[in-house]
């Protein structure tokens, strides 16, 4: 049969107009999509931003913590979508699905190689940016909290302080962590020896699946709880919220900040801390800053190490124990600060004496910086002519910071099971390696060849086999997914430094979930291939 001219002609229509139908910009076919699956006429174009919108950028760097990753040459997204309320991402998520968009997903962008924001290995992709999602409802009644995504830890502290002065929350130092990325990787923070992680402490948790769906506790099961509570984020779904247990804080805590350098003495009484730093009364925390610093007038340089404590209680208390445990640092009266909780995470963040904690509402770090950090784990002491050597590496930089973390407490009492995050018993201490630079013509691959020797250097003295590595301090150094595809073989060789043996049944959570891997990144989890499902 000969097909009619009029038959012949529509097909053509079709196919010359198919570019244009196809090029529709794929911000308007989402936007379209929206509102098809929305319960609202909720004008959505007033959340979405691209890159023709005079606000693009902002949004954007608003809360982008690594300035490498805002750098001209790095994948920018094709559009950010802010979202008011939980229904709108049920929304975000069938429609990226639909439309094959590739999604990333930003609480705080504190994630340390930017994967929160961008997509190296897949593009084009979108960011849904929560930081709009920021409510707190604190009940000191039932000693818990419900705190959406968007709202950072230093905005819960605060919240938590208005209520009671004899409640607080075992997450980070730095104050500017979005909720949703830090209590998916962990949260550790200056009570972790008496109430373990953040992560350990949440009781509930609001989550948006591959489907759309909302999901409580209830709802997800147990293993899906499980996994988002330390198996780090954008794998398992979309967490909007989290229900917190409230740990009890007295009155009255104490701080001190003392420094020590090479002259005076620090390299024996770092290697002394070393061999306590884990067995001290679960109240005290001593974190170890070490950096270097100049001497004279003339530049001459040295390694100062500052211990930066919390005690849950008063300054006659922590004397006592210092005395008998720790005398070697040679704590005084004069050092300590009593003071309250909400002023002691002041006082922890690192900020400037007197510095009022409304500046936790303020959202800001004003620290931000270009960087590259690795992390480590150690399990014995590093020998004082280790770490002679370990100076040495120091002083070719021109502002390295180690931290030194201690374990022990309540971090040796919970399971390496409990949770996903398996850095447990027999952990004596964690070590966070950071370089970071403020000019953005600064010659990067020094700095990153720097950080590299140093980790080769610490090889002997930190865990083995496999050499554990913090999940929220991501590091794509460890190995990496290539695209959707991802390799369950090559992603186990970051995985089990991240999480041990955590990781096969995070594997096995993913595979039911998501089985195929609508949320991943470069560092995501992956789902069991076909053949060994």
């Amino acid at each position: 049969m000969v097909p009619s001219r009029s038959s012949i002609l529509s097909i053509l229509v079709v196919l010359l107009l198919s570019p244009f139908i196809v090029s529709l910009p794929i911000q308007d076919r989402f936007l379209k999509c929206l509102s098809k699956y929305s319960d609202t006429s909720f004008p959505f174009s007033t959340v979405l931003y691209t890159p023709q919108n005079s606000s693009f950028t902002t949004v954007l760097q608003s809360s982008a913590q690594n300035l490498r990753f805002t750098s001209p040459s790095v994948p920018k997204p094709e559009f950010i979508f802010t979202p008011l309320q939980e229904s709108h991402i049920q929304a975000v998520v069938i429609c990226s699905k639909q439309l094959g968009i590739h999604l990333r997903v930003r609480s705080g962008g504190h994630d340390y190689e930017g994967l929160s924001y961008v997509s190296e290995i897949e593009k084009p992709f979108v960011v849904v940016d929560l930081a709009k999602l920021r409510s707190i409802s604190v009940d000191i009644e039932h000693n818990s909290a419900w705190v959406q995504v968007g709202a950072t830890n230093g905005e819960l502290y605060y919240r938590i302080s208005e209520k009671s002065k004899t409640h607080g929350f075992p997450a980070g130092t730095c104050t500017s962590l979005g909720m949703g990325g830090h209590i998916s990787g962990g949260a550790y923070g200056a009570m972790l020896r008496k109430y373990g992680l953040g992560a350990d402490n949440v009781v509930d948790a609001h989550l948006i699946d591959v489907h759309g769906r909302l999901l409580n506790r209830k709802l997800m099961g147990e293993d899906l709880f499980w996994a988002i509570r330390g198996g780090a984020g954008g794998s398992f779904g979309i967490v909007t919220a989290w229900k917190l247990k409230l740990v009890p804080v007295p009155s009255t805590v104490t701080v001190f900040t003392v420094t020590k350098t090479l002259e005076q003495g620090a390299t024996k009484i770092l290697y002394r801390w070393q061999e306590i730093a884990d067995k001290l009364d679960e109240d005290l925390f001593i974190k170890v800053l070490i950096q270097t610093a100049n001497v004279t007038s003339q530049g001459k340089r040295t390694i100062a190490t500052s211990y930066n404590s919390l005690f849950l209680g008063d300054a006659r208390r922590l004397l006592q124990i210092m005395q008998r445990s720790f005398p070697e640092l040679g704590l005084t009266r004069k050092d300590c600060i009593e003071t309250n909780w909400i002023n002691s995470t002041v006082f922890m963040a690192l900020l400037q004496n007197n510095t009022p904690p409304e500046v936790f509402l303020q959202r800001k770090d004003p620290n931000r910086r270009y960087f590259k950090a690795k992390s480590d784990y150690a399990k014995k002491p590093v020998s004082e002519k280790a770490l002679e050597g370990f100076w040495e590496k120091l002083f070719e930089v021109e502002s390295p910071l180690v931290v030194f973390t201690p374990y022990g407490g309540m971090m040796s009492q919970i399971s390496e099971s409990q949770t996903p995050f398996p850095h447990r018993k027999g952990t004596k201490f964690m070590i966070l390696y950071y370089t970071g630079w403020q000019d953005a013509k600064e010659n990067v691959a020094k700095h990153i060849d720097w950080i590299r020797m140093v980790y080769n250097y610490m090889k002997p003295y930190v865990s083995k086999n496999p050499r554990e590595a913090y999940a929220n301090y991501r590091d794509l150094d460890l190995g990496m997914n290539n695209n959707s595809n991802t390799s369950f073989v090559e992603a186990s060789a970051f995985g089990t430094k991240y999480f041990k043996d955590n990781f096969y049944r995070l594997v096995h959570v993913k595979t039911k979930v998501d089985p195929d891997n609508f949320f991943r990144h470069e560092q995501s989890i992956p789902p069991l291939p076909l053949h060994m499902r």
